[in-house]
């Protein structure tokens, strides 16, 4: 039986770009959708639903980083950081455009050094390795 492998970095890049292009040109595009009786611009479960999907395949992916290649916590912490920005985005909406731009380089930009770190090291072990 062939096993699929996914590229969580991949998708963890392409749910954060998602997320970018919901929140940066969503408002701009779409602004029309409310006269069809869709609403999806300043709607909360969307938005919270696009955090909780980002936060999730980027924490697996950067976990599994962490735990099979590089053992560096720095895409961790930077992700972490672009995390804590888009919920400040939500808590402090009249300041989310302020908020979005350096959440979305940050969690991107650590899905880009997790990937990067992966290549280099290619397998990098250490004494707690299980693999």
């Amino acid at each position: 039986m062939t096993r699929i492998k996914v590229n969580w970095d991949a998708f963890g890049i392409a749910a954060s770009l998602a997320c970018a292009i919901h929140c940066a040109l969503l408002p701009l595009v779409l602004t029309s959708l409310p006269l069809f009786g869709i609403n999806i611009i300043d709607n909360i479960s969307f938005e919270i639903f696009m955090i909780v999907l980002a936060f999730s395949v980027g924490a697996y992916s950067l976990y599994h980083g962490w735990k099979k290649h590089h053992h560096s916590f720095v895409p961790l912490l930077i992700f972490s950081a672009g995390m804590v920005l888009l919920v400040c985005k939500q808590i402090w909406h009249n300041y989310q455009y302020w908020f979005l731009l350096p959440a979305v380089l940050l969690i991107v930009g650590a899905h880009f050094i997790n990937y990067r770190f992966c290549r280099v090291h290619n397998h990098a072990h250490k004494e707690d390795c299980n693999h």
